[in-house]
């Protein structure tokens, strides 16, 4: 894998993703995805809390997107890297075009761990993309009794 890309293409927006990976639409891959996302955090230097957040943050957009998917559907997930970011899109295919449910408890996980998270349903797909962003790549450094330096 190469180098991490400036932060502009760690928003994902009209780029390419850096990492994109594909399965089945069913739970029992839901641990692949999430070990992908711990793995490429790792390679981002993230720190390991920041990298728990992540696979928990993954799982819940994948437990918004695999009960939405259409029988025999795929999910995929695409990973656009930048220095200390991390971009995640979990999507699939769901022709009933389903609401966003913004009050169960995986999107109120979600959008507490996360930053620029979005859910949408449009055009066949159901689509959950969140940022992650580490604090010590955003410069917030702190002392060892938590206050801000």
């Amino acid at each position: 894998m190469s180098a991490p890309h400036s932060d502009e293409s760690a928003t994902g927006e009209g780029s390419r993703a850096d990492v994109e990976l594909r399965l089945p639409a069913d739970g029992a891959y839901a641990s692949v995805l999430r070990t992908t996302t711990a793995a490429l955090a790792a390679r981002l230097d993230l720190t390991i809390d920041d990298i728990e957040d992540l696979r928990i943050a993954v799982g819940e957009a994948s437990a918004l997107v695999l009960p939405e998917a259409d029988p025999d559907a795929d999910v995929t997930a695409r990973f656009y890297l930048g220095l200390g970011t991390m971009t995640i899109e979990v999507e699939t295919s769901a022709i009933d075009d389903p609401e966003p449910d913004h009050e169960s408890f995986a999107w109120q996980v979600l959008a507490t761990l996360t930053s620029d998270t979005a859910v949408e349903s449009a055009d066949g797909v159901f689509r959950v993309r969140f940022t992650m962003t580490s604090q010590l790549a955003a410069g917030a450094a702190t002392d060892p009794a938590g206050a801000e330096l």
